[in-house]
């Protein structure tokens, strides 16, 4: 499957799902994220949306306030444009 592919509807319920967070804080920008854009989520977009899930609580909002960039194996072009998308506010 293409990286540029366009998840299907179960693969971004099963995302969404894997996206629940345990801060209040976290599921307020996560779930706008997918109100915005789950409609045209790509392979892509679902992979470096994994490797932020896969942060800690408190890593995941240090990087959706600004605190903190992405560093290490999640210093990728495709997170950085996923964490752009997670950011907007309007």
């Amino acid at each position: 499957m293409s990286q540029d592919a366009l998840l299907d509807e179960r693969e971004v319920s099963i995302l969404r799902w894997r996206s629940r967070r345990g801060l209040v804080e976290n599921d307020l920008f996560i779930e706008r994220f997918f109100e915005r854009h789950g409609a045209r989520l790509t392979v892509r977009d679902a992979h470096a949306m994994t490797l932020l899930m896969n942060l800690s609580d408190n890593d995941l909002l240090d990087l959706l306030l600004r605190r903190k960039e992405p560093e290490g194996e999640i210093a990728t072009d495709d997170v950085r444009a996923v964490l752009a998308r997670l950011r907007e506010r309007s």
